[in-house]
């Protein structure tokens, strides 16, 4: 149960502030967003705050941002309809009822003639028993009824392409942005809170039971070669020790005043990296860290951790592209489960850094310039400010339509490897 918890924890906060970039920087545009999704699929629990429509929904397989104008307005009035009219105040249009309109007293029901709901917002009709066409103003916010569902109008204005260039940019790419943004922000808050490790060769607390603390090693024993090889940074002591499982090495070590040597057998263990075990040796010490950090050195901690995976990331992404590993090396949404199960064993600060990593790997994953990833998307507006207008927005939309049956054709083959990986 704590495994589920930590999964749903972990990939709840990667979409919400991915999404909450897209929601944050379309607000700031203008942009009528009509639904803040997490998940796909049902919806298990909605509520509606102003214009937005807030939803969790069943599978944890995504999010969205759905913005008015992303696909084709559904609301139409054609000329025979009959609609009624709720006007506010200032005898503009505030409720258009499609149906059951006995529910509503005081509708001004008319047969429509011509009605524009995007630019000029108006509809003009004719009233009941009345022969004269009249002209009604909508209100910006005014709201169809359907079936007793509200669904606001979105006047161009409102639109996602109505917006400049810039705007809609920035409004795609702050998804994957807010994803390294929250990794920056883990990533500091672990090194203020347990400490920043430092390359030195310094042991630090020592794992009760483990092989190191069965020789006698204590913290702060300052290592100083390893069955003869000098060693002078904590990189030199794990690799040694790692390629050392089952073997006994001698650690020779500077304690205080005194030199002082202890015979240790790194103890073996695995762990899965696609279709490969990889075996290590491990003695049970952790390395050194700056206890009570700055603010500015937990900064400095968290940007370059963040750089550090994001670079790592781009590697093994580019091994993937290069074939130096297959498919079968991805994880889907189960093989990230079981990886966060192992991860959560180990303690918050490990789960954390686990969440961060997968931060950035998602915010990687999306700019990528594939269709119906943000990175297509922005691909476009590229190709746009090139070209100086806009490429055909079906055109546009097919690609993206193509693109995302492939990725979930993608992740329908790594989750059945991870199903066979994990559970055949």
């Amino acid at each position: 149960m704590n495994s589920v918890i930590a999964f749903i924890v972990i990939f709840g906060a990667l979409v919400f502030f991915h999404e909450l970039g897209h929601f944050v920087f379309a607000k700031r545009a203008g942009i009528l967003c009509r639904e803040f999704a997490i998940g796909m699929g049902p919806k298990v629990l909605a509520f509606k705050r102003n214009e937005t429509q807030y939803t969790l929904r069943l599978l944890p397989i995504g999010g969205y941002v759905r913005m008015a104008g992303e696909d084709a307005e559904l609301m139409e009035l054609k000329p025979g309809f009959r609609a009624g009219l709720v006007l506010g105040e200032d005898e503009k249009v505030e409720k258009v009822v499609l149906n059951n309109k006995d529910r509503y007293p005081d509708l001004r029901v008319i047969e429509v003639a011509e009605a524009d709901l995007e630019k000029e917002l108006y509809i003009k009709g004719y009233e009941e028993g009345e022969e004269t066409l009249q002209r009604f103003e909508l209100s910006e916010k005014a709201v169809f009824i359907e079936d007793g569902v509200e669904t606001q109008i979105a006047p161009w204005n409102r639109q996602f392409n109505s917006k400049k260039l810039y705007q809609r940019f920035l409004t795609i790419f702050a998804g994957p942005a807010m994803n390294f943004v929250l990794a920056f922000i883990v990533l500091s808050i672990i090194g203020m809170s347990a400490g920043i490790p430092v390359d030195r060769a310094v042991l630090g607390d020592i794992v009760p039971g483990d092989p190191a603390d069965q020789a006698g090693l204590e913290k702060g024993d300052e290592v100083t070669a390893i069955s003869g090889e000098e060693i002078a940074t904590w990189a030199d002591l794990t690799g040694i020790v790692s390629d050392s499982a089952g073997e006994e090495i001698t650690i020779d070590v500077q304690r205080g005043e005194e030199s002082l040597s202890f015979n240790v057998t790194p103890e073996e263990r695995t762990f899965e990296q696609g279709d490969e075990t990889i075996s290590q040796g491990i003695i049970g010490v952790y390395n050194p860290r700056i206890e009570s950090p700055s603010i500015f050195q937990s900064i400095q901690y968290g940007a370059e951790q963040t750089y550090f995976w994001t670079v790592t990331i781009f590697d093994l992404l580019g091994d993937l592209i290069t074939g130096q590993f297959s498919i079968d090396a991805l994880a889907g949404p189960v093989g990230i489960y079981k990886s966060t199960e192992e991860v959560a064993k180990a303690g918050i600060y490990q789960l954390m850094q686990w969440g961060a990593i997968l931060s950035i790997n998602l915010g990687i994953m999306n700019l990528l310039p594939l269709p119906a990833l943000d990175g297509g998307r922005l691909l476009f507006f590229g190709f746009e400010a090139l070209r100086g207008k806009p490429i055909d927005r079906q055109k546009e939309g097919m690609v993206h339509f193509v693109g995302f049956a492939l990725l979930m054709l993608l992740m329908i083959v790594v989750t059945w490897n991870d199903i066979q990986r994990y559970f055949l």
